[in-house]
């Protein structure tokens, strides 16, 4: 297998999703296109520095934009305290430039084209805005439902765009659920665990043998996956995951 081209990438646009959450607009230098599958991931070599700790660090995120040809690609970036890389990215300014390697990965729907629930939290959700949004611009209308989870609303990275693409698109429903919600809240409570099986057994109603789709934390993908295929005992081929801890 060849391995994964080495590109150099310059910060154009960012944005802030969630009070917690940057997402980062990179485009290669040369120009060359971003060439990927949507669920894929590329990794950035971060710097020297004092603010990533004084070494050379290599972080992999999932791409969170479609593949469209273009020489850009998007990521989201969870902030956190003690991490290193990620204080470096939410600090990286406007035009700065940063050696890329990939797309790769395996966490795809290249050969598994059926019917699928995606389940994520936090950050999880980019590797199927992607899916999501590749799908919309190829006419897809392959039975889609999301059930994403997160402590609270403002948590929730591209809610609004989702809920405006299923919305638009009577093949894809979107669900969130909330574990930590403040105020009046009229949606679902509780982790993605609670409401996966519901999910999936009304799903499977409607179209047969739906691959199920897990991205998140080592902790609930752990769980999903106890869920899935020890009580469910839904086949290895139907469940897929990837972890970013």
């Amino acid at each position: 297998m060849p391995l994964p081209p080495t590109f150099q990438a310059r910060l154009v646009a960012a944005r802030t999703l969630s009070p917690s959450v940057r997402e980062l607009t990179f485009e290669r230098e040369d120009g060359a296109p971003v060439a990927f599958d949507a669920g894929q991931w590329v990794s950035l070599i971060l710097p020297q520095s004092e603010t990533n700790g004084g070494g050379e660090l290599r972080r992999s995120y999932s791409v969170a934009s479609a593949p469209d040809g273009s020489p850009r690609f998007d990521i989201a970036v969870t902030r956190v305290a003690t991490g290193n890389g990620s204080r470096f990215l939410h600090d990286l300014p406007l035009g700065a430039s940063l050696p890329g390697i990939g797309p790769q990965g395996f966490f795809t729907r290249v050969r598994t084209p059926g019917p699928a629930l995606f389940v994520a939290t936090g950050t999880g959700i980019t590797p199927f805005r992607s899916m999501l949004r590749a799908a919309e611009r190829a006419g897809d209308v392959t039975p889609t439902w999301l059930l994403f989870g997160v402590r609270r609303e403002e948590d929730a990275i591209y809610k609004s765009e989702l809920e405006e693409l299923a919305a638009r698109s009577p093949h894809v429903r979107v669900a969130l659920t909330l574990s930590q919600p403040v105020g009046e809240w009229g949606g679902l409570r509780g982790y993605v665990q609670h409401h996966a099986r519901g999910m999936y057994e009304e799903l499977a109603s409607l179209a047969e043998k739906p691959h199920v789709f897990i991205c998140g934390l080592q902790k609930m993908v752990g769980s999903m996956r106890e869920l899935l295929r020890g009580e469910m005992q839904l086949p290895r081929e139907l469940v897929h995951s990837e972890r970013y801890d």
